[in-house]
């Protein structure tokens, strides 16, 4: 009885032991799952940040534009303002064409002695890019005051250029015309249409009324020396007003080379079927005058050490020209008179040179010879009356 009894009670003790044991296997299991039923609670909130994130949607539109403000920047398609003119390829090619004259049209009227600029429009038609070391330069007739050079724009091919020079009208009556050109960086003369020359052409109609008092000095030629007689002239408003140079070196100079330069001159013509030049004795004294002066000053340009220019010189002999140019040449030791012309043939630095004696323009020369300090200086004036 008392076995039985103890196994019963021991029989309750197990189950009530049983059911102890399993409510904090319940317990962990519960909390077990409320966590993982919490992972997709916080799931859900990662996933709704793609909405956040669509806020930001117009970021690529901003990214493009940033890139698009940033393409004028490049050198290609905005130069920066100062950037050098590039270099040219050596087989560039240089021609232009007359567009328009901008200013002072064909036969304006100016007064005499009054500045004024001229402006021509010209077109680049070849392929090189003219920049500053492109100038324009006084080719023949008047320099009108003209500088020795203007430096011309950086100017690309297709483009056109406006080209100005301050000029004075000569204070005398009557029509005025200069011729100039556009050299390259090597000193050639650039093809302008089928010329190579922009003019500008006036009508001085009132001069300046004032009276100058000039002191010059004229000058004789003997076979080996120039001897000087100071003489007086009065130059009024219808004449050049610039005095002639008075050379103070112990200069000479020597006729025959004076008959060799004219006898290979004409000659040159002959050969190309064109008529002699008729030797003017006005020009032979404005020729003189500025192979003495270049001769006393080592000079190897056409303005005088008193500024005179080539018209000048030879208006002050009383000569009307309506064209006037010049070639001059210095060496040592002297070269004669074939040898001399031969140069100026030859050079290809001024091509005036060789298109003054050659020129269809031009009927008369005057030829200066001058020696000093073992150099010779030769001058050739070229006039059509």
């Amino acid at each position: 009885m008392i076995n039985k009894l103890f196994i019963v009670t021991a029989l309750i003790m197990l189950a009530l032991s049983a059911c102890n044991g399993q409510a904090p296997v319940e317990t962990a299991t519960s909390t077990l799952t409320e966590t993982e039923t919490q992972v997709p609670t916080a799931l859900v909130s990662i996933t709704e940040a793609p909405v956040t994130t669509e806020t930001f949607t117009p970021l690529p539109i901003d990214t493009s534009a940033t890139a698009t403000s940033a393409t004028p920047l490049t050198a290609s398609q905005t130069p920066t303002v100062g950037t050098p003119r590039p270099t040219n390829v050596p087989d560039c090619t240089n021609s232009a064409s007359f567009v328009a004259d901008v200013t002072i049209p064909d036969n304006t009227n100016v007064a005499g002695g009054t500045t004024f600029t001229k402006t021509w429009r010209v077109s680049n038609t070849g392929t090189c890019i003219w920049g500053p070391d492109y100038k324009l330069t006084h080719y023949s007739d008047e320099q009108l005051g003209a500088p020795d050079s203007v430096p011309l724009a950086i100017t690309y091919p297709s483009q056109t250029a406006d080209i100005s020079v301050d000029l004075i009208a000569p204070n005398s009556i009557g029509t005025h015309q200069g011729n100039f050109v556009i050299e390259n960086p090597v000193g050639l003369i650039m093809k302008i249409g089928d010329d190579s020359r922009l003019w500008a052409i006036i009508k001085v109609t009132v001069t300046t009324a004032a009276t100058v008092a000039v002191t010059t000095t004229a000058t004789t030629l003997s076979n080996t020396a120039v001897s000087t007689v100071a003489v007086t002239n009065t130059a009024s408003t219808t004449t050049s007003n610039s005095s002639f140079t008075t050379a103070t070196c112990a200069f000479t100079t020597d006729r025959t080379k004076l008959t060799e330069v004219i006898t290979a001159v004409n000659a040159y013509r002959a050969q190309h079927g064109l008529p002699a030049y008729t030797v003017n004795a006005q020009l032979a004294q404005a020729a003189q005058r500025h192979a003495n002066d270049i001769a006393c000053h080592k000079l190897y340009v056409h303005t005088g050490s008193d500024g005179s220019t080539p018209q000048t010189r030879v208006a002050d002999t009383g000569y009307v020209a309506k064209s006037v140019s010049e070639n001059v040449n210095g060496n040592y030791p002297p070269l004669n008179g074939q040898d001399v012309v031969n140069w100026w043939i030859n050079d290809k630095t001024d091509l005036r040179h060789g298109q003054n004696l050659l020129s269809t323009t031009f009927t008369e020369i005057g030829v200066g010879y001058s020696f000093f300090d073992n150099y010779g200086f030769y001058a050739l004036v070229f006039a059509k009356p």
